[in-house]
């Protein structure tokens, strides 16, 4: 059972170092219930209605730089951007920009039930 020069024994450690027991097979992500699902889904949509409205307001007063935004939504510039503009769903956005909207006096949207 030597090294025979054609990599067989190698393959065969490899093939059987990658092989994982059924029960620790790994998982991507953790599941989630199908009532935090509609939860992240009815708050994801909010949060587009939220910065859709919120942006309006700003444009509406010419407020465009990051500097401007920061001060008109009470916080760092750099922050206010990234609420504004993130694509990736995040626990407390929702709240975050209510409290925005109603800083500028932005009608907040009615959450479908």
């Amino acid at each position: 059972m030597g090294y025979r020069g054609d990599g067989s024994l190698r393959r065969g450690h490899i093939r059987a170092m990658s092989m994982l027991p059924n029960d620790q097979t790994p998982s991507a992500k953790p599941k989630i219930s199908p009532e935090q699902r509609r939860r992240r889904t009815a708050d994801r949509l909010m949060t587009i209605k939220l910065r859709m409205a919120i942006g309006r307001e700003l444009d509406d007063r010419s407020i465009t730089t990051p500097a401007a935004i920061g001060a008109a939504l009470g916080m760092p510039p750099a922050e206010a951007t990234k609420l504004l503009t993130r694509h990736q769903w995040r626990e407390g956005d929702v709240a975050l920009l209510k409290v925005v909207a109603a800083r500028l006096g932005v009608q907040v949207p009615i959450q479908d039930p």
